[in-house]
């Protein structure tokens, strides 16, 4: 049995969901041919423990056309990953006792009050009707306030607001769906939360979360604005070409260049960070420790347990807690080019797959799986 059959074979084991003794490859050996088949130009992949880090795998490449190798300290961006920090954020307030998640979001923003929903819409004509409930802090952040996706203000970017401006906007939008009755993927509702927390802390949203999040967890490389230096480490995006067998680049579409402009963009709590393997893998260590590192405690256990605990309705399919997504024995989040990072508390491991894909060719996104498996035949109890 030649090697590739049989790194292909312990993938396809893996994707079914076999349970393997532990793999004798390591992982690079795993991703390689992914690359090689250009499914996948590059991965930077993390497994950390709940004292610090496990594995670091880097294969393939952050520019393919200059062949520029996918370095350990390559810089992503992570997108709604952004999400669940946001919603950590929100939860040391909660924690203080000034902000209580069941709370209308008008209480903290009057431009809210008075907020109608989508009763009819036909042929242009929308009749609008005042719903049941005003959202609340713990719907925005669990997407079913019936908040839409964005507003028709934030265009063509989703940085070209500043945060009070943005949901300002949402406060008069119409409810696409009465408040907590159906599943709204929703940046707007994170940012609204973001705004409560910067009246109700009376300090910027960037500010906080800077010197309460990412300054004592030494996540010295996330930022809404990287520097022409983390610029030059950035990987490019790709996707898979129009015969769909091949890669090809595409810009970041959705951010105003030059990134490290802080004048002309803003920070956008629901999906604007930018961020490395090992930076991203401090703030899930956080909490796969529940809520506390190296001795500090930044979330009590009951704002861990509202984060990680589903708070959709039983009568909803999308199993989502405050910020996070939550899947069986996991929980994390994604990033809309591929980025993911999945907490596993039960198997006492995080593991964190940076990648900048804005699609796959072949069986490219069968990658991350193959990997997460990896991590935990590997490293999980």
């Amino acid at each position: 049995m030649n090697r590739r059959f049989l790194l292909f074979t312990l993938a396809t084991l893996s994707l079914n969901g076999v349970i393997l003794a532990k793999s004798p490859f390591n992982a690079e050996l795993l991703l390689k041919p992914y690359v090689e088949r250009n499914e996948l130009a590059g991965a930077v992949a993390l497994v950390s423990g709940r004292e610090g880090e496990l594995s670091i795998t880097t294969v393939g490449f952050s520019d393919v056309a200059t062949g520029k190798p996918m370095a350990a300290d390559s810089f992503f961006w992570i997108a709604s990953q952004s999400k669940p920090m946001t919603a950590a954020a929100v939860m040391m307030l909660v924690d203080e006792g000034k902000i209580a998640l069941d709370d209308p979001v008008e209480k903290y923003l009057p431009e809210f009050a008075g907020q109608m929903v989508v009763a009819e819409k036909d042929d242009g004509h929308v009749l609008l009707k005042k719903p049941t409930h005003p959202i609340t802090i713990r719907e925005v952040l669990s997407h079913v306030s019936g908040l839409p996706f964005k507003s028709a203000m934030e265009e063509p970017t989703l940085d070209a607001l500043p945060l009070a401006l943005a949901v300002r906007s949402y406060a008069m939008t119409p409810l696409v769906t009465e408040p907590g009755t159906a599943y709204q993927y929703s940046n707007a509702g994170i940012n609204t939360a973001a705004r409560v927390l910067e009246l109700v802390s009376g300090m910027k949203y960037e500010d906080f979360m800077q010197e309460r999040l990412f300054d004592p967890l030494g996540m010295t490389e996330t930022t809404f604005w990287p520097t022409p230096e983390q610029v030059a480490r950035l990987a490019k995006n790709y996707r898979p070409d129009k015969d769909k067998t091949d890669l090809e680049e595409f810009p970041y579409a959705q951010m105003k260049l030059p990134l490290s402009d802080r004048n002309g963009r803003f920070p956008m709590p629901a999906g604007g960070l930018f961020s490395t393997a090992k930076d991203t893998a401090a703030f899930c260590r956080m909490m796969l420790n529940g809520g506390e590192l190296d001795g500090k405690r930044y979330l009590s256990e009951s704002s861990f347990k509202e984060l990680t605990t589903k708070q959709t309705p039983d009568s909803i399919k999308n199993e989502y807690g405050l910020g996070y997504a939550i899947s069986g024995e996991s929980f994390g989040h994604g990033g809309a080019h591929a980025t993911k990072m999945d907490i596993f508390p039960g198997h006492g491991i995080a593991v964190i797959w940076m990648v900048q894909h804005g699609g796959f060719p072949g069986s490219g996104k069968e990658a991350h799986r193959v990997f997460k498996n990896w991590a935990i035949e590997n490293f999980g109890k």
